[in-house]
């Protein structure tokens, strides 16, 4: 079986990590298993791509279509172009895609229109949220997808409810906590963390990256400015993603709590986040991670595709309002954080139970 394997932006390197070293494993009795690692340079900024190839030990890509930015349509029809020129010169029986990014939807409209079995890991995730583009990437990959892994029940009953083959669906865990399973022993403090005088516990990190929260510049220095006076002495260390960063251009701004960093490393950023008094994100991904790791996430969204980090983990659904955030994060440091436990099958065993699953399916001619 030969699987083609899809990264193009920063989540999709932290799940293809662990998916890569369970075949690896099983390569060792499986002599006709292997694997194509294809980079399609969605995210093409050192720290957010090449620096998680060589912290997770990831291969260095077999191709890099090198798309580079663009809009919504421009990026996925470049991946689609280079994509479908990949496959012709390389064939493969599968295409394994992750999450919801432009390249998890491109990659997999050109595999099922040449007749190759598409693998959607992380598949059945909804917000109901269709402003958002990764909403419109899952519900467009889960449509034509062949074999889904879910991250939770309620993902799987999501793909049910649209009539998916339950035979299809296969409810495995998260690969994204499987990454940091894998490399809890091996994270490690920033450059700056001695300069800043961070200590466990001491610091809150925050993270904002979505249209609804950064697009429009005043509004975002109103949400910045409101983070800053809410926090007490606790100090912000943000991470500033280069879109943002590019909105607020060169804005003089009054705040005496928050650090701009540059985007940090993966290793870097799970000891900021394993160490950290709680977190203020608009990213559904850390909030599985802070989940696990028992960390307080304030998500500034809305909606979520990601209930369970809510009704299982330390998750606060806030809005987009600063007055909301307030109220919660001071209900937060009255009362303390909420109770909360780490969701079913989270146990860093994920992306075995994919391979183990899909080697189990290889009697099929996937190229059917």
């Amino acid at each position: 079986m030969k699987i083609t394997i899809i990264a193009g932006a920063r989540p999709n390197f932290i799940k293809i990590a662990p998916i890569i070293k369970a075949i690896e494993k099983r390569q060792i009795e499986e002599e006709n298993l292997s694997f194509r690692l294809v980079h399609t340079g969605q995210h093409y900024d050192k720290n957010l791509s090449d620096t998680f190839f060589e912290e997770l030990n990831i291969p260095h890509p077999d191709a890099n279509l090198e798309v580079k930015s663009g809009s919504q349509a421009e990026q996925t029809g470049a991946i689609m172009v280079a994509f479908e020129k990949e496959l012709l010169q390389n064939p493969c029986d599968m295409v394994l895609v992750v999450g919801d990014v432009n390249s998890t939807m491109a990659c997999a409209i050109v595999a099922k229109k040449m007749n190759i079995k598409v693998t959607h890991v992380e598949a059945g995730i909804r917000s109901g949220d269709m402003t958002m583009p990764e909403e419109i990437n899952r519900i467009v990959t889960d449509s034509i997808t062949d074999y889904f892994f879910t991250t939770s029940t309620s993902a799987s009953e999501n793909l049910l409810k649209n009539g998916v083959d339950s035979s299809n669906v296969h409810f495995v865990g998260n690969v994204m906590i499987d990454t940091l399973h894998q490399n809890l022993n091996r994270i490690s403090a920033p450059s700056f963390w001695t300069e800043y005088g961070l200590e466990t516990g001491n610091y809150i990190i925050l993270t904002l990256h979505r249209p609804s929260n950064v697009d429009e510049e005043q509004s975002l220095i109103n949400l910045l400015e409101g983070i800053d006076k809410m926090v007490g002495d606790k100090k912000i260390i943000f991470p500033i993603h280069p879109r943002t960063k590019a909105i607020l251009g060169e804005t003089n701004l009054n705040l005496k709590n928050i650090l701009f960093v540059e985007p940090q490393g993966y290793l870097n950023f799970m000891y900021l986040i394993k160490n950290s008094f709680a977190v203020i994100t608009d990213s559904g991904g850390i909030s599985e991670e802070t989940t696990v790791l028992g960390i307080p996430c304030f998500t500034m969204r809305t909606t979520t595709e990601r209930p369970e980090t809510i009704e299982i983990g330390t998750n606060n659904l806030v809005g987009i309002s600063i007055e909301n955030l307030e109220n919660l994060f001071g209900e937060f440091l009255q009362n303390g954080a909420k109770e909360a436990g780490i969701p079913e099958l989270w146990d860093g065993k994920a992306s075995e139970r994919i391979i183990d699953i899909l080697l189990k399916k290889s009697d099929t001619n996937f190229t059917n």
